[in-house]
């Protein structure tokens, strides 16, 4: 009688975990998937509503060490098991990783039963299995289905493989590679080029990853994917909640997490453990003042740097400077276009913008460009009214810039809605760093000649005849 209430107990279980993907975590790991661990179970429950859902990506952000590998891995074991028909491509941070994610979800199919009392794949799931002569561990097809399972890497393949369902599973593993831009930059034409090419439609994407940087790929899909409409789920978990207390202190206690946090540094524990990129601790500009209404200026200026090189940005702002000499942000150019392009984008900036005052440096050519910029004010949009100087900058970029920062958040004002009216400016000026490479500076130079120009008392500049 025992044996069958036992029995019963078990195929009770087993149904159960068919049915539902968190129970399905609780039987095969009993002593991981706790039911004290909340955020696990809402975890698993967030997969499985994501499938059934209209949304078509979601990104999950959570600390090292809490199961998100593994839980992911499990959820591609139970979604084939549920549907042979599905074909799963996951994406690592490399072949190795790749390799020994796909091994895992294949020998947990393959898996024979030893214990009757322990449950096995073949119980929750019947006849599902590897097909023969189709199990290569990076890819392989289940018997009733075809091509059901890649696993690839940025330095892998993906060719002839189309996806159903794609999942992403943490590509950083330092901070040195989150500071890397190039790096960064390929994971992004990986995602874009590759992984997404081989999307069948109506596909879903899942990322799951620790945040380290703004520019990451959880960090630009969300950005990207919510710009064009797609419907995103977004889910963060943080190992230091709200109030104080840990997010599971069996996993991660406060003591270990204050030991963790002395020994890797602030920045990059609070990217680990509280999904907080550390490029935004390293900002140089942490808050910028707006304005809806602007005052009386006794002066419209503007402050042009010119694309000293190929790859360099001309950054050319109006600005209204009021009897405090505080500066408004009036009308932005920002682009890399060539000269024969923005030497007439910047003579009808100065000319809409009724500029008083126009500052052009001369580094590089920029007095050439300066000179074409009043040749066309003059001759043809028949305009005298801005005074065109220009200026060799010899001080250092870096140390200009890093010196007037407190004065641009403190004196420079934006509008409201500048994040949407020049998006690449806004970019450029929120993410620069205080340490580290940043792939341009234009921006930065063109606003902190802003500040120069407001603190100082006198100019000293050449006027351009």
């Amino acid at each position: 009688m025992n044996l069958n209430k036992n029995l019963i107990k078990f195929y009770a279980r087993v149904e159960l975990a068919r049915r539902n993907f968190w129970q399905y975590c609780k039987l095969k790991a009993p002593d991981f998937y706790k039911e004290d661990r909340g955020f696990l179970r809402d975890f698993c429950n967030e997969l499985q509503q994501f499938i059934k859902s209209d949304y078509e990506v979601m990104v999950v952000n959570m600390p090292p060490r809490h199961g998100k590998s593994r839980t992911v891995g499990n959820f591609v074991e139970w979604v084939l098991g549920n549907d042979q028909t599905q074909k799963i491509m996951t994406g690592s941070y490399n072949e190795t990783l790749s390799t020994t994610f796909s091994k895992g979800v294949r020998n947990t199919i393959l898996e024979t039963k030893a214990d009757e009392n322990k449950a096995v794949y073949s119980d929750v799931f019947p006849g599902v299995t590897i097909k023969r002569g189709d199990g290569a561990m990076n890819m392989w097809s289940l018997e009733n289905g075809y091509n059901n399972y890649l696993a690839t890497s940025p330095t892998g393949t993906a060719t002839g493989f189309g996806a159903t369902l794609m999942i992403i599973d943490d590509l950083i593993k330092s901070a040195l590679e989150a500071n890397n831009a190039n790096i960064l930059d390929n994971h992004w034409t990986w995602f874009t080029d590759t992984m997404m090419s081989r999307l069948e439609e109506g596909g879903k994407i899942i990322i799951v990853m620790t945040r380290w940087h703004s520019l990451d790929l959880a960090g630009r899909a969300l950005e990207h994917f919510k710009s064009i409409g797609v419907k995103v789920r977004h889910i963060c978990y943080k190992a230091v909640k709200k109030d104080g207390t840990m997010l599971c202190p069996e996993i991660l206690s406060k003591r270990s997490y204050e030991n963790k946090k002395m020994s890797m540094g602030i920045d990059i524990a609070e990217a680990n453990y509280q999904q907080n990129p550390i490029d935004i601790k390293g900002r140089m500009y942490t808050s910028f003042k707006t304005y809806k209404e602007m005052p009386q200026f006794k002066q419209i200026r503007n402050y042009t740097d010119t694309a000293d090189e190929g790859k360099d940005y001309l950054c050319s702002i109006n600005y209204g400077v009021t009897f405090d000499n505080e500066a408004y942000v009036l009308d932005v150019i920002y682009t890399q276009e060539p000269m024969e392009v923005t030497e007439p984008l910047t003579a009808k900036l100065l000319f809409d913008g009724n500029v008083n005052i126009a500052r052009i440096e001369s580094n590089n050519g920029g007095r050439g460009f300066a000179r074409s910029v009043k040749r066309i004010l003059q001759d043809e949009l028949k305009s005298n009214k801005t005074v065109i100087k220009w200026f060799t900058q010899h001080n250092n970029k870096n140390a200009r810039i890093f010196s007037n920062s407190a004065w641009v958040m403190q004196h420079i004002y934006f509008p409201e809605d500048w994040k949407n009216r020049w998006p690449d400016y806004y970019k450029a000026m929120s993410r620069y760093q205080r340490e580290g490479k940043n792939d341009h500076d234009d921006a930065q130079d063109a606003t902190t000649g802003i500040a120069e120009d407001c603190a100082k008392k006198s100019d000293g500049l050449s006027v351009l005849k």
